[in-house]
């Protein structure tokens, strides 16, 4: 059987769609080329925001096209959005064949057997993940499930339900199959990283496991994506200024910065620890990079809550900053609150927010200009004799890239000299040489003996 998956929403989606393409995998089925070859079409849904709802109906919806328009003979939607608003979905989407939200994912294989689409023999055992995107050298591993905090705008405890550490062995040995792999860079995410382990009873935490990576994997570049920063704390700071195959970059979102509404949003920092705490990851790093996020229009929010909040951009200079409009979830306690921002307003303080962030990282890219700085390339490109690579300060997919004036093989590290920024966020960049490899190459890499093991595809989907 082909089976075809549309992966909607964040990176710890991939992770689930790739695990969901292994179960299968383990009962015949191989990843389609396109849908319209597809016999089994998994669409894994997001309902994060409205605009996430509304992409991934349409995804389902299209999908469906395939029933009559290519090889589908079933549809299953799966994830985020199901987990809300399945009744719902149920009645107006009599097209798809299988509902599953996060909550029952684990019977994706047990309800597509009792309806027939699956044989009912494991033809082997489920692998560790089949990879499904086109950077087989950058992979995502997620650690934990679910979430504690109780920010007033957010649906994911709901979506996804309490946190839950995944054990330190589980993380460690999946890391190792990434390895194996090829993997060249991993990217650590969760819904806040920091929580980690504060469930586990063995005393695990964040730093514990960055330093377990580093001892157990000779994986190039461990970065880690989203967490809180109450919990970076000083022996976290220890072991990335320590360990130089972790990446001198955190992703740290604040929201906001005007104390009223950080306070409406039930967010647990203000402007001054939020300003303290940016300053000391600073000196702890001196190199760091420093992503955040932002929410305009939140209820209540007056022209110098926002006002505040370009000052406070202004005046701490984050490298990139991700920004969106507040739009309220059903079952969160702001959606109690009166929506009092006009969208034109919203729209117009993002355009604000957005142009003057563009300004600031322009400026400290050009700061960059005539340095020299190691690049993984990603894509080379023989036609055009270039390639196109990343450097530590830049996350897969949301903080640029930069262009290399010659063709490098994929998954290698190159030492490049900046020349330009292009386009504010992009950099140009001449190769110097490329590094040699000091990991151990993949095929050589030995599972660890020091650590008990856990089953591959022993991660639990459910709550």
């Amino acid at each position: 059987m082909k089976v075809g998956v549309v992966t909607l929403g964040c990176d710890k989606n991939t992770v689930d769609s790739e695990r969901y393409l292994a179960r299968l995998g383990a009962y015949g089925a191989v990843q389609a080329a396109s849908l319209d070859e597809a016999e089994l079409i998994v669409v894994n849904t997001c309902g994060f925001i409205d605009a996430a709802k509304a992409e991934s109906i349409d995804a389902i919806v299209d999908a469906a096209r395939y029933k009559t328009e290519g090889s589908c003979r079933a549809l299953v939607a799966i994830g985020c959005m199901i987990e809300r608003h399945r009744a719902e979905l149920e009645s107006e989407l009599p097209e798809v064949d299988l509902f599953l939200g996060t909550s029952d994912a684990d019977r994706l294989v047990p309800e597509l057997e009792a309806r027939g689409v699956l044989g009912g023999e494991m033809l082997a055992h489920p692998g560790v993940r089949q990879y499904m995107g086109d950077l087989p050298h950058v992979r995502y591993l997620k650690v934990s499930e679910g979430c504690d905090h109780g920010c007033a705008f957010c649906a994911i405890p709901l979506m996804r339900g309490r946190h839950r550490s995944f054990a330190l062995d589980e993380v460690i040995r999946e890391a190792q199959l990434l390895e194996l792999a090829g993997a060249r860079e991993i990217n650590l995410v969760a819904q806040d990283l920091a929580h980690y382990g504060r469930d586990l009873r063995d005393g695990a935490n964040l730093a514990l496991l960055l330093e377990a990576l580093a001892r157990e994997t000779t994986i190039p570049w461990i970065r880690m994506l989203y967490l809180y920063s109450a919990g970076i704390t000083p022996p976290l700071l220890d072991v990335i200024v320590r360990e130089p195959r972790i990446v001198r970059y955190l992703d740290t979102p604040i929201q906001h910065a005007s104390d009223a509404v950080l306070a409406r949003m039930r967010r647990p920092e203000r402007d001054r620890t939020i300003r303290e705490k940016v300053a000391r990851f600073r000196e702890a790093i001196p190199d760091v990079a420093i992503r955040t996020t932002c929410i305009v229009g939140f209820p209540g929010e007056t022209d110098a809550d926002f006002e505040h909040l370009l000052d406070f951009l202004e005046d701490v200079r984050f490298d990139r900053v991700g920004a969106f409009t507040y739009s309220a979830q059903e079952g969160t306690r702001a959606a109690d609150l009166p929506d009092d921002v006009p969208e034109a307003l919203k729209r117009e303080r993002l355009e604000r927010l957005t142009e003057l962030q563009r300004a600031i990282s322009a400026e400290k890219n050009e700061d960059q200009v005539g340095r020299r700085a190691v690049a993984l390339i990603d894509l080379p490109d023989a036609a055009a004799g270039t390639s196109r690579a990343r450097l530590q300060w830049q996350a897969d997919d949301i903080d640029g890239v930069t262009w290399i004036d010659s063709v490098q093989r994929a998954g290698s590290f190159v030492e490049v000299a900046i020349t330009e920024v292009r386009d504010d966020f992009d950099y140009l960049a001449t190769a110097v040489r490329e590094l040699p490899d000091t990991s151990a190459p993949a095929r050589t890499v030995q599972l660890s003996r020091s650590l008990p093991l856990a089953p591959a595809g022993a991660h639990s989907f459910g709550r």
